[in-house]
């Protein structure tokens, strides 16, 4: 996009202001970010309560996703129509009004409508919060200030579960809403206070219709398909078939008319940096194979292991222990050290982490799954920052907004295909050792017949040892496929480093080699 305007670049913040400024920008992410997966442990008590199927309660999930992924890559036009102050705040008090409606929500129809605002406001905050935040502190401190918005992007998916279990067992499930609203009202006030003095420049620009109805088209549907495909059996569906269709054909119209418009909704010229381009592309397929981790590794132990939804919060917790006790470490150092380097660092973290989860066992008890918890918190920290300093690294100050935007929405992207992904691919290996398994017992096999006998013993009817011992069976079959989704993440890990060392070095004593790269 064309410059904004020549006004000079405000001053980093200092003292009391630049503490505050960061604690309030990383809360508002943590909020938003939390927002995305709180509910997930929740659905049961709130397609209870509101009279629906665990099924159609998915669509309280759905339908913030879909949104989300639409109102992300609008944030760069945005920003020049209304500010990144103003939008950000606004963004906030819209967020705190909606997840207020959300909570007095009487219906499952109501509480979708909410949540697909709740969606739609919260797009801007995470790239407007990266933006703000590295115009609050020096050049050298860039990588510092993007450790402190990574840690609070990475810990917040773990934390949000555990949160969400805790507050629908001891209190009720409206309360995973009602929580933003102090949060929120506190956040925006604080900012206004702060930054409404370091407003960006604006410009009234044409509204880019046609784009803007592309992407609603072929993002919302995307969405849709990643959500409901297992549901539906994925290309078995006419209707998946025709989502998948109309995502695919929307997306090649999309970007032809983007890349010709004069002033496109979504910057599409952003990945002619080859930078850019490369970080975007190795931040989202890493994201994508940690998301579905972090959504796969709790299934898994809720299911087959016996923990419950706050247990297994407790063995994904300690993610966080190693993350912030390194991130301001790693922050430091990517001003002085190659972040080509750092990010090697944590695609090697990752792999052995997912390598240590591929030799899980029904057998594994918490201390060995808590092990490559706490390391995967080392990884997390070598990870964000590095591959955000590199994604931005080059741009001009009035571009960053725009590339937060769009780099952020490819994350979100990917983050969802990796939770379809990773579940179906779970499921269909899952099937596959199951049919493995029970090939080599039958009623004559002598082992199979002594588990019925024993189980007989203990009282159950022919039915129900068999139901029993085909159990176990389920339980080996989906312990083996989840070790084989680990072992494949792993070695896709391995298989982004040479990706990271296409992008050209970076000199950084900042994100931008112009200035502190937040207009």
């Amino acid at each position: 996009m064309a410059e904004t305007s020549s006004t000079p670049v405000p001053a980093p913040l200092t003292g009391s202001n630049l503490v505050l400024g960061t604690v309030v920008l990383s809360l508002a992410t943590f909020m938003n970010v939390l927002d995305s997966s709180i509910a997930n442990v929740s659905l049961p008590a709130i397609a209870g309560n509101l009279g629906v199927s665990p099924t159609q309660g998915t669509w309280v999930i759905t339908s913030f996703g879909v949104a989300n992924a639409i109102s992300v890559p609008l944030t760069g036009w945005l920003t020049q129509r209304f500010g990144a102050v103003r939008l950000f705040v606004s963004s906030i008090l819209l967020f705190v009004l909606a997840s207020w409606l959300c909570g007095f929500a009487s219906s499952l129809e109501m509480l979708i409508a909410f949540r697909v605002l709740q969606g739609l406001v919260a797009g801007p905050m995470i790239p407007l919060s990266q933006t703000l935040l590295l115009s609050s502190y020096p050049r050298a401190k860039a990588g510092m200030a993007l450790a402190m918005w990574s840690m609070t992007t990475l810990v917040a998916p773990v934390t949000g579960p555990l949160l969400g279990g805790w507050i629908t067992d001891n209190v009720s499930w409206p309360w995973i809403f009602y929580i933003n609203v102090p949060v929120g009202l506190w956040a925006a006030a604080v900012t206004w206070r702060i930054y409404a003095k370091r407003e960006t420049p604006t410009r009234k620009l044409p509204i880019d219709t046609v784009g803007l109805a592309l992407l609603v088209l072929w993002v919302g549907s995307l969405q849709v398909m990643l959500d409901k495909g297992k549901e539906l059996d994925w290309f078995n569906s006419g209707q998946i078939t025709a989502l998948a269709v109309m995502a695919a054909v929307g997306f090649v119209v999309f970007i032809a008319w983007e890349l010709t418009e004069e002033h496109p909704i979504v910057d599409l010229r952003l990945f002619a940096n080859r930078n850019f381009a490369f970080g975007s592309f190795t931040l989202s397929v890493a994201y994508c194979l940690f998301f579905g981790s972090v959504v796969l590794l709790p299934l898994w132990l809720q299911q087959y292991m016996g923990y419950t939804a706050t247990s297994a919060g407790m063995a994904m917790a300690p993610v966080g222990i190693l993350a912030i006790v390194l991130s301001p470490l790693v922050g430091r150092s990517v001003a002085r050290v190659d972040p080509r380097r750092l990010a090697t660092v944590a695609f090697l973290g990752f792999a052995l982490v997912l390598w240590m989860r591929s030799h899980f066992s029904t057998d594994s008890d918490f201390a060995t799954i808590m092990v490559p918890t706490i390391l995967q918190g080392g990884a997390m920290a070598f990870f964000f920052i590095p591959l955000s300093a590199l994604t931005l690294s080059g741009l001009s100050p009035d571009k960053i907004a725009s590339a937060s935007g769009l780099s952020n929405f490819t994350r979100i992207t990917a983050g969802a295909m990796g939770t379809s992904l990773v579940t179906t691919l779970w499921e269909n290996r899952a099937a596959m050792h199951h049919s493995h398994l029970v090939e080599h017992i039958s009623n004559t096999d002598a082992t199979a017949v002594d588990a019925l006998s024993m189980l007989s013993k203990l009282g159950l009817t022919v039915e129900q040892a068999s139901a029993q011992l085909n159990r176990l069976i389920d339980q080996q079959a989906f312990t083996r496929a989840a070790d084989d989704v680990f072992l494949g993440s792993a070695w896709m890990f391995l298989a982004l480093i040479p990706l990271v060392w296409l992008a050209r070095p970076v000199r950084l004593g900042g994100v931008a080699p112009d200035g502190g790269g937040a207009h």
